[in-house]
């Protein structure tokens, strides 16, 4: 039974402290929720769902089937869209604004149209009105670790709750078969192992630990692994179930920054850290990579991806993930790795895969898993403003995947 662990001291409220840091409610202007209102009936006029006012008027084009948004407090949700539409949508769900018994299904909806719900002569005002990322989310070497620690050290125990048996936080590689999660982690594993070509007698620089799967499985293949990451709770954990797989003298787990690291290896693997680096360190990234790297070494690259055109549009927007989940994040585009590795490295791509519809389903697995045990995570201390939080970050990743948005790739770079 892995040890009990209690959230340090992060942007989190504790039970019973009312309202979340940043969760206010917004002031009213009436201009701007009017017109938050009109672009939102505008918007919902031909999408395939149900958003059912109070009185019982219906809005959106979807029949007695089609997905619901029970909205029930329609003042303060106009208001919150008002201010900001990019997170008010998300903090109305988590205070009860809205509610949905079909959330992914219905943000699925809202994402297929994502390019068409705010008119095209609006558009050029969203560099005038969109919120900016804060200096404190810059991921440079001190603002990395506080990023991390707000989300990877919630709780060990909260990540067991709802992940596999592997302890596995990124996409499952399901490759067209309908097994158990483990099993699809575990290809995953592999596939980043393959192509960083890690076998019996490779040095291994891993780069994000998580709780340690991917260093356990390249050391029963034999390999000598150091792993790095910014997570205390992380590291602990790693640590221990390395020890209790039998290979705690073949894997190393340093609290340290890729940038730090001056060891030399035949492999690196990272496996969706790259998300956390932000687009102004990636060519420092791609280099301590590089020079990790001895001649002849491989890289082995798994991302969440989107499309180019979309990453630019959207890189410098903070929104409703940055503020709760994901501070400082940016998710790259196949174009932007390619062009990191080639303009700052030695290295190649050779090799690539995608399978962005095995991360829905991830996801799915997860949310379902998170809610069906809810009471095991309220007993670590975690309350319902948390739940509807996590709820809609997990759904809302998903509905990313399912209509394209997002992709995850696996790459493989030789030196």
């Amino acid at each position: 039974m892995m040890p009990r662990t209690t959230r340090r001291a992060l942007d989190l409220p504790r039970p019973g402290q009312g309202i979340w840091p940043g969760l206010w409610s917004p002031p009213r202007s009436v201009v701007r929720a009017r017109v938050a209102e009109s672009l939102f009936r505008r918007a919902v006029r031909t999408l395939p769902v149900r958003v059912v006012l109070p009185g019982g008027h219906v809005l959106g084009a979807g029949g007695p089937g089609a997905p619901d948004m029970r909205v029930h407090r329609p003042d303060a949700f106009f208001s919150r869209l008002g201010v900001d539409v990019k997170i008010g949508f998300g903090e109305a769900y988590m205070v009860g604004d809205w509610t949905s018994t079909a959330l992914a299904d219905l943000l699925s909806a809202f994402a297929a149209k994502l390019t068409t719900l705010i008119p095209p002569r609006l558009q050029p005002l969203r560099r005038w009105v969109e919120r900016r990322h804060p200096v404190s989310d810059r991921n440079d070497a001190a603002n990395s670790r506080r990023n991390i620690h707000r989300h990877y050290d919630l709780s060990n125990d909260l990540f067991r709750v709802f992940l596999d048996d592997t302890m596995t936080y990124s996409s499952a590689w399901f490759d067209g078969s309908d097994g158990t999660l483990s099993d699809a982690q575990l290809r995953k594993i592999d596939g980043v192992l393959d192509y960083a070509g890690v076998r019996r007698g490779s040095r291994v620089l891993e780069i994000g630990t998580g709780w340690g799967a991917l260093a356990i499985r390249a050391a029963r293949r034999g390999a000598t692994v150091t792993s790095l990451t910014l997570s205390a709770e992380q590291r602990a954990l790693a640590v221990r179930r390395a020890e209790e797989a039998g290979v705690g003298d073949r894997v190393t787990v340093h609290l340290r920054d890729y940038r730090e690291e001056r060891g030399r290896y035949d492999a690196v693997v990272s496996v969706e850290m790259i998300e956390a680096v932000g687009a102004e360190y990636w060519p420092a990234y791609f280099s301590a990579v590089d020079r990790a790297l001895v001649p002849g070494g491989r890289f082995g690259l798994q991302a969440i991806t989107m499309p180019h055109d979309r990453m630019l549009a959207s890189a410098s927007s903070y929104t409703w993930m940055h503020k709760y989940i994901f501070p400082g994040g940016l998710i790259p585009s196949v174009r932007a790795i390619e062009d990191n590795v080639r303009e700052h490295t030695a290295m190649r791509v050779v090799a690539s895969r995608e399978f962005g519809r095995d991360y829905a389903e991830t996801l799915r697995r997860w949310r379902e898993r998170f809610l069906s045990r809810w009471d095991e995570v309220a007993s670590l201390g975690f309350d319902d403003t948390f739940r509807r939080m996590w709820e809609f970050y997990l759904a809302y990743s998903e509905a990313g995947f399912r209509v394209g948005h997002l992709g995850v790739h696996q790459f493989a770079a030789a030196k």
